[in-house]
């Protein structure tokens, strides 16, 4: 989604780069734009000290510059996300420079990433449930078609990786500010 990415405040003094985290499904306007704000709004209330950036995409231009879907608003809001301000926007080239790690919500647009993706930054791409091995699930399920607790769903699903994922952010930035 365009125009939201967002870096959570840093000490003063800390020089250290933003993580940039780039959240795709297929059209942006329901999965990835839950979890991103669902991310955002974590990263600020649980670790308010992690230099992080988000944001995310489609791999299709079905809805470019639409707000997210209504029942997406809806759950979120009902956690307290407002996203209302999050346009759609399609996954491009650039993306994979400009992102450290691009997180798809299924197998089909991880498939489309990866071929659009360079191949010295394939690795980039994973899966967001990768970050909730507690899970037996490796994709979050579509809800466009569904019902507002299939949104539910998906917002509980994206909660517990986005959790898993600022974990693992936070272990890195300690391991990295030890140096070598």
């Amino acid at each position: 989604m365009s125009s939201r990415e967002e870096t959570a405040p840093t000490e003063p003094g800390q020089d250290r780069s933003p993580v940039r985290v780039l959240f795709v499904c297929m059209g942006n306007i329901c999965r990835s734009p839950m979890a991103e704000a669902l991310f955002r709004s974590l990263a600020r209330r649980t670790w308010p000290d992690l230099a992080v950036e988000a944001d995310s995409a489609g791999t299709h231009s079905y809805h470019v510059g639409h707000p997210p879907d209504e029942r997406a608003q809806r759950v979120a809001r009902a956690h307290g996300i407002d996203m209302s301000a999050q346009r759609a926007r399609q996954l491009v080239a650039e993306d994979f420079d400009r992102f450290d790690r691009i997180l798809v919500m299924d197998l089909k647009n991880q498939k489309v990433a990866l071929a659009l993706a360079p191949p010295r930054l394939r690795h980039r791409v994973r899966l967001l449930l990768d970050y909730a091995p507690q899970l037996a699930l490796r994709e979050i399920p579509d809800p466009y078609y569904g019902e507002l607790a299939d949104f539910e769903r998906v917002f509980d699903l994206s909660e517990q990786a986005a959790q898993g994922l600022l974990q693992s952010l936070a272990e890195q930035v300690k391991i990295d500010s030890r140096g070598p």
